[in-house]
């Protein structure tokens, strides 16, 4: 795990000490990324030069330092993660060079790059089994390629500035470069205000793009020549041939099937020359992970998690009971709200653009909790979008029942009955049900969600409704001055197509928007903050394939998802331990923007400042701060959008040279 940052000058006019001097600069703002080695490698004839920051994790020798040349000397790679078949690979290429190929390191990269000699770029990412993201240039065709994994698990961003090609593993290597303009994409920020976070291939800034999952870019200088980037595997493919094609052994024979494979899938992400542990919360993905950890081991697998002392808040009881029952060496923190809340000022410089998922504060302190133990941790994180965890899939089933009974003149009635109840009454009435109802006085911001119900219910069909669902300001551009809000891969009709069952189209759409630019996106920045590799198995490309041939009723059956997923950890962990109501990694935000963050966000959405920084209408988000701090109305997703935005603009606008110290050192 690691970071690169690189330059394509075209114009080829620095010399190799500026292009030297300008590269490191750009690598060393990634230094937390990789903290244990750095390097460069320049070719000022051809105008290339690539920086490397280095988290060792195999190979901890320096024959494992990049960048790295191949065997041939025609490639050099600056590579950011892991390839977990490394090792098959290596076997692969020695036999088919009739014991000819020598390796010198026990390295990944060097596999890499004897693939890449051996069967090219492209034919090669197609066998890798990985996480990563690469920039490799072909010396003998003076080309360069940009490369990532097909889930999206480790990030890449590029642009030109002018006839200079700039490209990182984050943004604060882009800003680094002297002629980095920074302007801000106010597009960008629309589609920001409705997700969160800003969708692939989008940025904050002009001209820059996020590299989509499963994909390698291709940049010829002689011509000049970068196109598209080219899809070397798809999920879309895969989710449509999966379900023409679905499995029809017994249940039995389909869990025999999924552990087999999940069993190989945790293995090869339990290779590592440094100490390894996972994270567990105790929920069904991430018991399972530590459950086949635990399987293959003879040692205590070393688990993490993080309390919190708002009992509505907290689930590391549950990890707790898991890790006493798979007999792990488990670590829990309990963490104060001041603890918490001292993390948000660094939430700027560790996320690089805006992203407002307020679980990115457990994510941050869970990875610092292991990092001090660890230098890899195996995560539960997919499960979800892959077995179909999610209550909206769920409430799909019952909203299409719904749409094909009821007209939309009865849903907009039934509509404008909700929110003439207000968001605090319809608390209220929750609340007293608490007596009689096993989970009424539990649910948080129930108010808020039945008028955002009732604004869904008035859309005219399922996937208008699904967009509406998974929105949260859902007209950005009335809150955005001077923007227009782009077409994403959710709203593109044809993002849609192939699969005629809705559900399975939401765990499409999900699979490729919020997976990969929420919620991998967090895990990466959280983790490399401290310097922690996060692996990701249940994204094994392999397990994708095969969940996408398990009928949708073997993943959602009895008002559960992840169904046989659930009926695989029951093999481990009694189910006792396990089946409850899924909960979010989530904070009390709401009360705290009401008391100890009151003052930090009141500065921030000044009504004043919004006015003269001129990226927002400062009415409707004055208007729901106000309502919120009077209890009318639970906003605080809406506003941590606002306040991330803020946080951000604020350090971006901050001098150059001094944000680049700060981002160098700040985040270790």
């Amino acid at each position: 795990m690691c970071g690169l940052a690189g330059i394509l000058d075209l114009s080829r006019r620095a010399g190799p000490e500026a292009l030297r001097d300008a590269v490191a600069r750009m690598a060393s703002t990634l230094h937390h990324r990789g903290p244990d080695d750095e390097g460069v490698w320049v070719d000022a004839d051809a105008g290339i030069a690539l920086g490397h920051q280095r988290l060792s994790i195999l190979d901890l020798s320096r024959t494992g330092r990049q960048p790295m040349l191949s065997g041939s000397g025609r490639y050099v790679i600056a590579f950011n993660g892991e390839i977990y078949n490394y090792q098959e690979l290596r076997r692969e290429l020695h036999s088919e060079s009739g014991g000819a190929m020598a390796f010198r390191s026990n390295s990944d990269t060097e596999v890499m790059l004897a693939a890449f000699d051996r069967w090219g770029v492209e034919a090669s990412v197609k066998r890798f089994n990985g996480m990563f993201a690469f920039a490799a240039w072909d010396r003998r065709h003076r080309s360069l390629y940009l490369g990532r994994d097909r889930m999206g698990e480790k990030p890449l961003y590029y642009g030109w500035v002018g006839r200079t090609l700039l490209f990182a593993s984050e943004l604060k290597a882009l800003r680094a470069h002297a002629d980095f303009s920074a302007e801000i994409n106010r597009d960008a920020l629309a589609i920001y205000l409705r997700h969160d976070y800003i969708p692939t291939p989008h940025s904050i800034y002009k001209g820059v793009k996020k590299l989509p999952p499963a994909t390698v870019l291709t940049v010829t200088p002689d011509p000049v020549s970068d196109g598209l980037p080219a899809t070397y595997w798809s999920l879309k493919d895969v989710a449509i041939r999966g379900v023409a094609d679905p499995l029809l052994g017994s249940q039995d024979d389909l869990i025999e099937e999924l552990d087999a494979l999940l069993r190989d899938a945790v293995r090869i992400r339990m290779v590592a020359d440094v100490p390894l542990g996972a994270f567990l919360s105790g929920g069904i993905d991430s018991s399972t992970v530590v459950a086949l950890m635990q399987a293959q081991t003879p040692r205590p697998v070393q688990t993490f998690s993080i309390g919190f002392y708002e009992s509505g808040y907290n689930e590391a009881a549950h990890a707790k009971a898991v890790a006493e029952h798979l007999g792990t060496a488990h670590t829990e923190l309990y963490v104060t709200p001041a603890e918490a809340q001292a993390v948000i000022p660094r939430l700027p410089t560790i996320y690089d653009e805006p992203f407002a998922d307020s679980s990115q504060i457990p994510t941050f302190l869970v990875s610092q909790l292991a990092r001090r133990h660890v230098t890899v941790s195996l995560s539960g994180d997919g499960g979800d979008e892959v077995f179909a965890g999610y209550s909206k899939y769920l409430w799909n089933i019952g909203m299409c029942k719904l749409v094909s009974r009821v007209p939309l003149s009865l849903r907009r009635a039934g509509a404008r009955a909700i929110t003439r109840v207000s968001r605090r009454q319809w608390d209220g009435i929750f609340r007293g049900l608490g007596p009689v109802h096993p989970n009424g006085g539990k649910r948080r911001s129930l108010g808020h969600k039945l008028h955002k119900l009732a604004g869904i219910l008035e859309l005219p069909d399922l996937k208008a409704m699904y967009v509406g669902l998974v929105s949260h300001w859902l007209k950005p551009e009335l809150v955005v001055r001077g923007s227009q809000e782009p077409m994403t891969l959710l709203t593109m009709p044809d993002s849609w197509s192939g699969l005629a069952n809705l559900t399975a189209q939401m765990m499409f759409i999900d699979s490729v928007t919020y997976l990969p630019d929420d919620i991998l996106t967090k895990l990466d920045r959280a983790s490399m903050a401290v310097s922690l590799e996060a692996r990701v198995p249940l994204l094994d490309h392999r397990i994708l394939e095969l969940a996408w041939r398990i009928p949708l009723s073997l993943k959602v059956r009895q008002k559960k998802g992840k169904w046989l997923l659930r009926e695989l950890l029951y093999r481990y962990v009694p189910r006792t331990l396990v089946d409850r109501p899924k909960s979010g990694f989530g904070l009390p935000l709401g009360a705290w923007l009401r008391g100890p963050l009151r003052p930090w966000a009141e500065e921030l959405l000044d009504k004043r400042r919004i006015r003269d920084e001129g990226f927002f209408d400062p009415q409707p988000v004055r208007a729901l701060w106000t309502e919120h701090l009077a209890g009318r109305g639970a906003w605080e997703y809406h506003l941590w959008a606002i306040l991330m935005f803020q946080g951000w603009l604020e350090e971006h606008r901050r001098p150059r040279q001094a944000a680049m110290e700060t981002e160098a050192i700040g985040v270790r």
